[in-house]
C-alpha cells in the first residue's frame, strides 16, 4: 500500500536559492530527484497534490504541475488518474544501496578487517611536489592578484552561449557524439591551422596538430613520451613549476637554466645547452618573469639545437596576451629541421575552465601523441572542440583578443605605476603582455610571510620560491596576477602591500 508524505516535510527538503540560476520549477525537480534516488521517498510513495506542494511551498500551482509532469515523462514519477503521483518503483531497480555498509554491519566485532597500506603501495606521491597554491574562495578577496583566474567581467556569454547552442543542434550533435577515439574535431584543426596559428607565424598540416586537455595534459604527453631515467631536460629556471614537476614525474634530469631580461642565454651558458636531449622555454612570456625573448636568442637557440641534437619544447602558453606591438615569432616558426615541439593553449585567454590545448609537431611524433592520449583519455570532449570551432570561425575569438588586450594593457600600465609609486625599493620586470608581473623584492624581504600576512588583509599573492628549484629558492619574489582584480581595485591594494612589506624593513 502507498503512503503519502506529510507536506510540512517538504519545506525542509526545499530551500529556494537565490543565487542560483536554476528556474524554480527545476529546483523543485531536483529536490524530489535527490529525494527519490537517495532512498528518501521508497518505491510506491505517493507524492503530495500539486495544490498541497505549491501551498507549502509558497510557488504557483502550475510551477509544481510542470514539474511533476516533466518527472512522470523521465520515469521517476507514476501519474494514475484520480489519484495523484507515485515514485516509481521501476527507477530504483538494480541499485545495490546499502549492501557494502549491511556487509561491513555484520562483521563480528572481534574480527580484524584488513586495510590495504596505501603509505606503501603508492609508487609517487604528486602531492609532495611544490605547487603554485590559490585558495578556493579567491573570488570572496578583496585585492586577488592571482595569475590564470577567470574575468567574468570579461567573458564573452553570449557569443559563447551561441556557440554552444549552434553545437548542440541536430545536425551537429551527429557529428560530435559519436566516439572520436583518436580524432579530433576536423572544423576545429582547420581553424587552429588557419586562425590560430598564423597569428604565431606557423605552419601545420592536419596530422602536425593533436588537440589537448589544456597545455597541462600537452606537457604530460610530451614527457610521459619522450623522457626517461637520464633524460636530460634543460629547464628554465626560475620556471613554471607544473612543467618542471611533471617532467620530474618521469625520472628526468632537470638541468637549471638561468634567466634573464631576455629569457634563457643560448650564448652565455651553450655549455649548458651542450648537455641537454630536450630544453623546456616560454620564449613569448617566460614563465614567471614574463620575458620576452628577442630574436637574436631565438635564433641561437635554434642553432645550438641543430649543433648538439637536442629537442626545444616550446610552451606558448600566453602568446595570444601581447599587447606592445607586433610580437615576435614563435620558436616553431623559425624551425626548419623538425627540432620544436609546440605547445599551445586556446582557453587561457578565454576560461581557463575550459581546459583547450594543442600540441603542433612531426607527424611521426603526432601520431605516437594521439596514440598515447587515446590510453589516458581518447580524445578531449568532441562537444566542446565543436562549439570552440565555432566560436573561432565566428570571428568572436578576435574580438575577445582585442578586448583582453585593451583591459590587459591598462591594468599593467596602473600596477607597474602603482609599484613605482608605492613600492620603489621593489624591482619588477617590464610587462609587456600577458597577465601577471614579477616582482623581486629587497634582500631582507620574507615573502613567505608577506603573503601569509597580505592574506590576512584580503590580498592574494603567489609565492616566487615555488617556481625556482629545490636548493636555489629565492624567498624575496613574488608574483601579482591582474587578470582577475578590478582595475580600480589595483593601486589600493599595492599601497596596502608597499605597509606590509615595511613592517619587515630591519630597523636602523
Amino acid at each position: 500500500m502507498s503512503s503519502r508524505t506529510s507536506t510540512a516535510l517538504w519545506t525542509q527538503r526545499f530551500q529556494r536559492s537565490t543565487d542560483s540560476n536554476m528556474s524554480l520549477q527545476g529546483q523543485i525537480r531536483q529536490m524530489l530527484v535527490a529525494a527519490i534516488l537517495d532512498g528518501q521517498l521508497p518505491p510506491q510513495t505517493a507524492l503530495p497534490s500539486s495544490r498541497e506542494l505549491a501551498d507549502q511551498l509558497s510557488v504557483a500551482r502550475n510551477t509544481v504541475v510542470l514539474a511533476y509532469q516533466q518527472l512522470v515523462e523521465e520515469g521517476y514519477l507514476i501519474s494514475r488518474e484520480r489519484s495523484g503521483h507515485f515514485v516509481n518503483p521501476a527507477m530504483l531497480e538494480g541499485r545495490l544501496g546499502t549492501f557494502a555498509a549491511q556487509t561491513v554491519a555484520t562483521c563480528p566485532a572481534n574480527e580484524t578487517i584488513a586495510r590495504p597500506d596505501w603509505a606503501h603501495r603508492v609508487q609517487r606521491r604528486p602531492s609532495d611536489q611544490r605547487n603554485i597554491v590559490k585558495p578556493g574562495n579567491w573570488q570572496s578577496y578583496e585585492y586577488p592578484f592571482i595569475y590564470g583566474q577567470f574575468d567574468q567581467s570579461l567573458f564573452p556569454t553570449n557569443d559563447w552561449r551561441e556557440c554552444c547552442m549552434k553545437a548542440l543542434s541536430v545536425m551537429e550533435i551527429r557529428n560530435w557524439a559519436p566516439d572520436l577515439i583518436g580524432r579530433d574535431d576536423d572544423t576545429l584543426i582547420q581553424q587552429i591551422r588557419t586562425r590560430v596559428l598564423p597569428r604565431r607565424g606557423v605552419f601545420a598540416m592536419p596530422d602536425e596538430i593533436v588537440i589537448t586537455i589544456g597545455c597541462q595534459q600537452a606537457l604530460y604527453l610530451v614527457a610521459d613520451l619522450l623522457a626517461r631515467e637520464h633524460t636530460t631536460v634543460g629547464f628554465e629556471n626560475p620556471g613554471y613549476p607544473d612543467a618542471r614537476n611533471i617532467f620530474e614525474n618521469r625520472n628526468a634530469l632537470l638541468l637549471p637554466l638561468p634567466v634573464d631580461e631576455g629569457g634563457v642565454r643560448p650564448v652565455e651558458d651553450a655549455d649548458l645547452f651542450r648537455q641537454c636531449d630536450y630544453v623546456y622555454v616560454t620564449p613569448s612570456h617566460q614563465c614567471p618573469t614574463t620575458a620576452t625573448m628577442p630574436i637574436q636568442r631565438r635564433h641561437a637557440l635554434l642553432e645550438l639545437a641543430q649543433q648538439h641534437d637536442f629537442v626545444l619544447i616550446e610552451d606558448d602558453y600566453e602568446s595570444e596576451n601581447n599587447f606592445s606591438g607586433t610580437p615576435h615569432p614563435a620558436l616553431k616558426s623559425l624551425d626548419t629541421a623538425d627540432r620544436v615541439i609546440y605547445i599551445g593553449s586556446l582557453s587561457k585567454t578565454f576560461a581557463p575552465g575550459l581546459r583547450l590545448g594543442y600540441i603542433v609537431g612531426p607527424r611521426e611524433l603526432v601520431t605516437e601523441l594521439r596514440a598515447l592520449r587515446r590510453l589516458m583519455v581518447r580524445h578531449p570532449a568532441a562537444y566542446i572542440q565543436r562549439a570552440f570551432a565555432t566560436f573561432l570561425a565566428l570571428g568572436h575569438h578576435d574580438a575577445l583578443l582585442r578586448k583582453l588586450a585593451y583591459a590587459y594593457r591598462e591594468r599593467a600600465q596602473v600596477l607597474m605605476a602603482a609599484l613605482d609609486a608605492h613600492l620603489p625599493e621593489a624591482r619588477h620586470f617590464p610587462v609587456t603582455g600577458g597577465a601577471s608581473c614579477w616582482v623581486e623584492g629587497p634582500p631582507w624581504l620574507d615573502a613567505t610571510r608577506l603573503a601569509a600576512d597580505a592574506e590576512a588583509h584580503g590580498i592574494l599573492i603567489e609565492l616566487g620560491s615555488v617556481f625556482f628549484m629545490n636548493g636555489r629558492e629565492q624567498n624575496n619574489c613574488f608574483r601579482m596576477g591582474f587578470s582577475a582584480i578590478r582595475l580600480d581595485k589595483i593601486d589600493a591594494g599595492v599601497r596596502l602591500l608597499a605597509q606590509l612589506v615595511r613592517e619587515q624593513q630591519p630597523k636602523g
